[in-house]
């Protein structure tokens, strides 16, 4: 019979614009675990930033949150990780990596660098069988593209029908659409997959 293990979770103030408190939330999970086997970079934000009208203040905040901050846990990950002798790192990644649309220029451009990052570390810390893989995330209705909607005049349900029809296959993502793919990419069932893109998009940028 499979053992049960229960834990439980703790919470860990970070402010991702500030490098010490990336460092903390590392310090903190190790102390409280003994270890860390996996690293899901989920955090993000998506505010408006076409390339013909994007203001520093957002270039950088998008940058800061999307990139900068991954940048620094992926190198407090990968330090303790190898006490343990390896882990999993997966990043919450966007079609928009692929040019994405016009009025997200800035926020395209944080998620095309992430690809990026996850095959430099694919490449260079396989050795020492630490692995980082891309989920591409599609179309969600996650609070902060909702509340992006609302503040442009669109209800959550006009942007779900909107994008319905927009999607090839008819519906937004909902956050439980990527469970069981984040599960496998962060166990030991995908112990030989690094420097992968693995798409869940409902058919948007295949």
């Amino acid at each position: 019979m499979a053992k049960i293990y229960k834990s439980e979770g703790i919470f860990v103030y970070t402010d991702l614009e500030k490098v010490n408190d990336c460092k903390k939330l590392f310090e903190d999970a190790y102390s409280t675990f003994g270890r860390i086997d996996g690293f899901f970079n989920y955090a993000g934000i998506t505010p408006i930033s076409p390339l013909d009208a994007c203001d520093e203040v957002t270039f950088d905040r998008i940058m800061d949150i999307n990139f900068k901050a991954c940048f620094f846990c992926c190198q407090q990950a990968i330090l303790y990780m190898r006490k343990n002798g390896g882990g999993s790192i997966v990043f919450a990644g966007s079609a928009h990596a692929w040019g994405g649309q016009k009025d997200r220029a800035a926020y395209a451009c944080s998620k095309g660098v992430l690809l990026t990052l996850m095959e430099h570390i694919a490449h260079n810390y396989a050795a020492e069988f630490i692995r980082c893989n891309y989920l591409t995330l599609g179309w969600t209705p996650t609070e902060g593209e909702v509340m992006l909607r609302k503040s442009q005049g669109e209800s959550e349900a006009k942007l779900r029908k909107r994008a319905a029809a927009i999607l090839p296959m008819g519906r937004m993502l909902e956050r439980t659409d990527y469970l069981d793919a984040l599960v496998f990419m962060m166990s030991d069932a995908s112990a030989m997959m690094t420097g992968s893109i693995f798409k869940i998009t409902a058919g948007e940028y295949i």
